[in-house]
């Protein structure tokens, strides 16, 4: 059989093969380009430490650099902030967050300059305030932290980044929240929060120890309150996942008596025992929960769970407008908001305004130091 040949375009035919091996080519590149566009390491974010020589600073600043706080993507600079009795062991830290080499750790200031510290800082835990020590009275306590965070609370004012969202830790937590606030007015009132999801962790601890549960099967208890003995940490919303669903932890737990009264006591008074045993007062869990707030906040709530978060009251649930309250709350997106419609009992209602009282209590105290 011949074959036809005449009137084929040899020459024609290489030149589309060619444009069409480019256009594969040219597309290929561009999908990898893209792909690397995706994969572009975020901006750092820049997080403030204060106290950072101190047991809770040196256990949290580890837990930030391995990427638990902000996730295992998120790069940052930590700005570490002392005072200049504890500057040695500040550089110590900044040593051995070197030493450490985390890949998401961008960078270290360790300093005594609450200015430097500040510096375009978009989260800051502040850790750092004056303990009470035996012998002390409140005002006297309170008087030292209002210097304190007032000093704080203008740095951030004037050189922290607009968005910064601030994280008390230092007691009293919701009452030196409450006076940074007063010193730091440009920064919205909902990005200031104080630190109960230590107490809320700890109830969770308590009700899976009762139960013998993990941990991570129980949710949805509930702080309300002050970060203090008079705290109510609420145990009638709670519930247990288990393989049939979630059940109320009221059906599981039978002993009422044991919900109203041991577990109450053992969630309020749990930092003392750890004192007690410890000869220190708690730093280790302390930290962790503080990443679990910022995290939380950050990143986003579980769906169907809640925590708890000291926040600037609404007056939800009777709470006065003015206090920094704990309550339960589902962050999105950077946002938290107050979980709405829980029933309140007779029991917790009491429990729930001694905790208002004192907050007010603190706050007259705390307001009539202002001008020291």
């Amino acid at each position: 059989m011949d074959f036809v040949t005449e009137g084929i375009d040899y020459s024609s035919v290489i030149q589309k093969v060619l444009v069409l091996l480019f256009c594969v080519a040219l597309s290929w590149k561009m999908i990898i380009y893209m792909c690397n566009l995706l994969n572009i390491e975020n901006d750092p974010v820049r997080v403030l430490i204060t106290g950072a020589a101190g047991n809770i600073g040196y256990a949290i600043a580890p837990m930030i650099a391995r990427g638990l706080m902000l996730g295992p993507d998120q790069p940052m600079i930590l700005h570490l902030l002392d005072i200049e009795p504890a500057s040695r062991s500040l550089e110590a830290v900044k040593m051995e967050l070197q030493d450490s080499a985390f890949p998401l750790l961008k960078g270290v200031i360790a300093t005594t300059n609450v200015v430097e510290a500040c510096k375009d800082v978009n989260i800051a835990i502040m850790i750092g305030g004056y303990p009470r020590i035996a012998g002390m009275e409140r005002k006297d306590v309170m008087s030292k932290n209002v210097v304190i965070y007032k000093a704080q609370a203008s740095a951030l004012e004037h050189y922290a980044s607009e968005d910064c969202k601030v994280l008390v830790v230092a007691n009293p937590a919701n009452t030196n929240a409450l006076i940074l606030k007063e010193f730091a007015p440009s920064i919205p009132e909902e990005n200031i929060t104080c630190l109960t999801r230590l107490d809320h962790n700890r109830a969770l601890s308590q009700l899976a120890d009762k139960l013998s549960v993990p941990v991570s099967s129980v949710k949805n208890v509930v702080i309300w309150g002050n970060h203090s003995s008079t705290q109510y940490p609420d145990p009638n919303h709670a519930t247990v996942s288990t393989q049939t669903g979630d059940r109320p932890i009221k059906e599981l737990v039978t002993d009422h008596n044991w919900l109203k009264n041991d577990f109450v006591a053992e969630v309020q008074q749990r930092g003392a025992a750890v004192l007690r045993a410890r000869k220190q007062s708690s730093a280790l869990s302390a930290a962790s929960a503080a990443c679990d707030h910022i995290r939380d906040w950050i990143l986003g709530t579980p769906k169907g769970t809640w925590v708890s978060m000291g926040v600037y009251s609404d007056g939800s649930y009777g709470i006065p407008p003015g206090l920094v309250y704990s309550f339960p709350v589902i962050c999105e997106k950077g946002s938290w908001k107050i979980v709405q419609g829980l029933g309140i009992d007779e029991f917790s209602r009491k429990k729930m305004d001694d905790s208002a009282r004192e907050l007010a209590e603190e706050k007259d105290l705390a307001y009539s130091c202002l001008n020291v």
